[in-house]
Parts: C-alpha cells; structure tokens; sequence
C-alpha cells in the first residue's frame, strides 16, 4: 500500500514540475507575436480613426490573440477558427442588430447564441467570436453605425493582421509552428501561384 501511494505522491511531483517549467523561448515568441499584432491594429487605429473612439481595436482581438500566439496548436487558434469564427460572428452581430435594433438585452443573448451555433456548425469555432457578436450589439455608436462594414473593418482587417503575425512569428524558430497543418497553405499556393 506505501509503494502504491509513494507511486503516486511521485507521479504528482512530476507532473507538477513539468506544468509549471518555464520555457522562456515559447514566452518570448508569445510576447512578440501579440505585442506585433495587437500594436500594428492600435497603431492602425491611433492613425486613422480619433484617439477617443477606439473603433478599430476591439476587445475580441486581445481573446484571439491568446489563442493564436499562446495555444497555437489549439484547434480552436487554427486560421479557419480564428478567420471564421470572428466573420461568422459579425455577420450575425450585425444582422441581429438590424432585425431587432433597441432591444439590447435581447439582441445581445441572440447574437452570442446564434454566433455559437453557426461557428459550431460550420467547425469555425472560436470562443472570441461571440465577443466580436455582444460588440456588434452593445459597442460605441460609431460601431453600430458601420452596419456590415464592421464585419470588414475591423472585424476581417484587424483577424487578417493578427493571423499575418501569428505565421511569422510562430515559425520563426524551429520550436514553434503555426497553423497546425499546413495543407491549407499548399492549397491555396497552387491555386493562387
């Protein structure tokens, strides 16, 4: 019985050392890739669009970039999550919105509802997306009045910068590599070749 539990308080050591060993190379490429992608939107945005309305630097943008230069091999931090999943959900937002505009509280569950089901649906799930839905309905009024725009700018813009940066800086070592598989690449570079 000592052997057994003595195996096991061992086993528990191990697994606590290994979770908590800090692998600084894997950190500092964190830092870099969402340092870059979240400072090239905010300085898009500080160029832009006025210092008082931070319209092309959304919330849903920080949740994303946790998953793409954080928990790269997620599948939820993968291009066609991060690209659809953040769409999906501002087509929806906006669409909710323009159906039902003054009823926030119910535009706001049905948004996030409805993103969810179709992200799932369409295996685009990406948890930030259903922020990117609520800010369609509850953000500024500069926000609302971009209609469908939001879903290009600065949904699409601002994604497509953050997964430019998450491919370069996750592949810049040898350690780190992103998107997990790598076929949609090849794909699309015979066809656009």
């Amino acid at each position: 019985m000592k052997k057994h539990i003595r195996r096991h308080v061992r086993n528990a050591r191990y697994i606590i050392y290994k979770e908590t060993l800090l692998d600084f190379k894997e950190h500092f490429w964190t830092f870099i890739g969402s340092f870059l992608g979240i400072g090239i939107i905010g300085l898009l945005n500080g160029k832009y669009f006025a210092a008082y309305d931070n319209l092309f630097l959304i919330g849903s943008f920080g949740a994303s970039s946790v998953l793409i230069y954080g928990a790269i091999n997620s599948p939820l931090a993968q291009p066609r999550n991060l690209i659809g999943g953040h769409v999906i959900s501002a087509l929806v937002g906006v669409s909710v919105h323009k159906l039902l505009p003054g009823e926030v509280w119910l535009t706001s569950a049905l948004s996030v509802s409805l993103a969810i089901v179709l992200m799932q649906i369409t295996k685009t799930l990406h948890p930030p997306g259903g922020a990117t839905a609520l800010i369609a309905n509850i953000g500024s009024a500069k926000i609302q009045s971009l209609g469908y725009f939001y879903v290009l700018s600065p949904v699409l813009t601002g994604v497509m910068i953050l997964f430019l940066v998450a491919v370069v800086c996750n592949n810049a070592t040898s350690h780190r590599s992103y998107p997990k598989n790598k076929d949609w690449f090849k794909i699309w570079k015979r066809r656009y070749r």
